[in-house]
């Protein structure tokens, strides 16, 4: 299973997050350690944003390899 995470939270971050939309998850501990999630944005990057904005659901491998495609 790969993780992803629902944006449900894009208040100050409106041009790098879409609320309702699915991204994909980076493992970083150091940014979990801070209550921190890094996920690909709209830049299509990985950038840290507090783990609260979002809620964290599995997406079987053959999903996930649609979704990045």
């Amino acid at each position: 299973m790969s993780k992803f995470v629902i944006c449900l939270d894009n208040h100050d971050y409106p041009a790098s997050l879409e609320r309702g939309k699915l991204y994909p998850v980076i493992n970083d501990a150091a940014g979990k350690k801070l209550g921190m999630v890094r996920v690909v944005d709209e830049s299509g990057e990985g950038y840290l944003y507090p783990a609260a904005r979002f809620a964290a659901i599995a997406v079987p491998e053959a999903i996930a390899e649609r979704l990045a495609a």
